[in-house]
């Protein structure tokens, strides 16, 4: 998957639960509606949807619905990415903008990207992690 489309979702459901959520889902209508125009209405109304099922949620503690929320707007997201590329750079610019700022320090921890390349010739090594890395060798 993309890794705008999984931080976008991410950070979209983080973003719709907390009290700038209106910026969060007019930002993301607004791509919808230059990328599938026809779908832009239902997605608003999703998106109020999805607000009222993450809130009751957290009330409930039920931290397995949101995750599949977030994971149902991060194929979302895919979908619109696939049908235009080009719509990446608007993605990132509302997560910029409107999402990531809404989030805690924790939530925005969680929304990152991360690219490695290694290149490796001969007899060498590379060791890559994403966090922390213990290698024992003998």
């Amino acid at each position: 998957m993309d890794p705008i489309a999984l931080a976008a979702g991410t950070a979209l459901v983080s973003a719709i639960a907390a009290d700038a959520w209106q910026g969060a889902r007019a930002g993301l209508v607004a791509v919808w509606r230059r990328v599938r125009p026809e779908q832009a209405e239902a997605v608003d109304a999703e998106l109020a949807e999805t607000r009222a099922q993450v809130l009751a949620a957290r009330e409930a503690g039920a931290a397995d619905t949101e995750q599949a929320l977030v994971a149902d707007w991060q194929l979302r997201i895919q979908a619109l990415l696939r049908a235009n590329p080009a719509v990446a750079d608007e993605l990132r610019h509302l997560l910029d903008t409107q999402l990531a700022p809404a989030l805690s320090v924790e939530e925005r921890s969680r929304i990152g990207t991360l690219v490695m390349r290694a290149e490796v010739s001969g007899s060498g090594r590379v060791y890559q992690a994403g966090r922390d890395q213990h290698i024992t060798e003998r």
